[in-house]
């Protein structure tokens, strides 16, 4: 992997789309058991803060969150929100990167990073660095969605030829797509002893839910960062991508049309 790694996604209006939609409860089920009042949370990745709210409301009283994210325009969006939401126990924001934290060892009782690690160019020292700053006996806690096994119907090429170059894309940047089978993997390379390892899935089969999921994916193939990275690096034309948004806009038209995305967790034991 490269030493740094670039965000495949960028923070287009489609991307955001996806990231609000995502709580505790849809993105963070495997990890709500283990909090309690009065912890401390580093949210790692906070993107627009829709988890961080929901962390915050989950350790309170007398907890506190810290939410981190590398991009300061995103950071600020999730400022607002939170301050819209205002949840019981205090927030704190920083930029950061999660290969060097500016934080303390055994700051914190939880370090959370959801949909992270795929997008890092070190995701075994960027778990040493979060088991750095977590508190001998706290948590870890890491999803990341699994790319090669999200699956979908009806089978389109148009969908095989979007998987294909996604894939192809965010390794050329430096991630792995397919992060969510190698999480167990990497927390141990990066020290771990104590991993409990677990999947979920999201899954998208309701007309509303297939339109949302189809339409921001066609938006995120020709206008996102996505978009321009694909066609600056060679890896596709304008028409290719074109021709793929509207596969997605056909697939999600389908009477039938259903998609489920699995996600690898960890929760690992400092």
């Amino acid at each position: 992997m490269k030493e740094t790694a670039v965000y495949t996604h960028g923070h287009h209006e489609s991307v955001l789309r996806s990231h609000r939609w995502r709580t505790a409860e849809n993105s963070a089920a495997y990890l709500i058991g283990e909090l309690r009042p009065g912890m401390s949370v580093l949210d790692v990745g906070c993107g627009p803060g829709t988890i961080t709210a929901d962390l915050a409301e989950l350790v309170s009283p007398g907890g506190r969150v810290t939410a981190v994210d590398a991009a300061a325009d995103v950071l600020e969006q999730a400022r607002a929100y939170v301050e819209r939401r205002a949840p019981a126990a205090p927030v704190e924001f920083a930029t950061a990167d999660v290969h060097a934290l500016d934080f303390p060892d055994d700051s914190f009782d939880v370090v959370h990073a959801h949909q992270v690690l795929q997008h890092v160019g070190d995701p075994v020292r960027a778990l040493r660095e979060m088991r750095r700053v977590c508190r001998p006996g706290g948590i870890v806690a890491v999803r990341d969605a699994d790319y090669a096994a999200m699956t979908w119907f009806p089978g389109t090429p148009g969908l095989e030829e979007w998987l294909d170059l996604y894939r192809r894309v965010a390794r050329a940047n430096g991630g792995e797509p397919d992060a969510g089978r190698r999480l167990l993997s990497w927390a141990r390379a990066a020290g771990f002893t104590e991993v409990a390892s677990s999947a979920t899935a999201w899954c998208y089969a309701t007309a509303e839910e297939v339109a949302w999921w189809s339409g921001l994916w066609a938006d995120r193939t020709t206008a996102s960062a996505y978009a321009s990275i694909a066609t600056s690096g060679g890896h596709a034309t304008p028409a290719a991508l074109a021709s793929i948004a509207e596969a997605w806009h056909t697939w999600g038209a389908a009477p039938d049309a259903w998609f489920s995305v699995l996600n690898g967790e960890i929760l690992a034991r400092a």
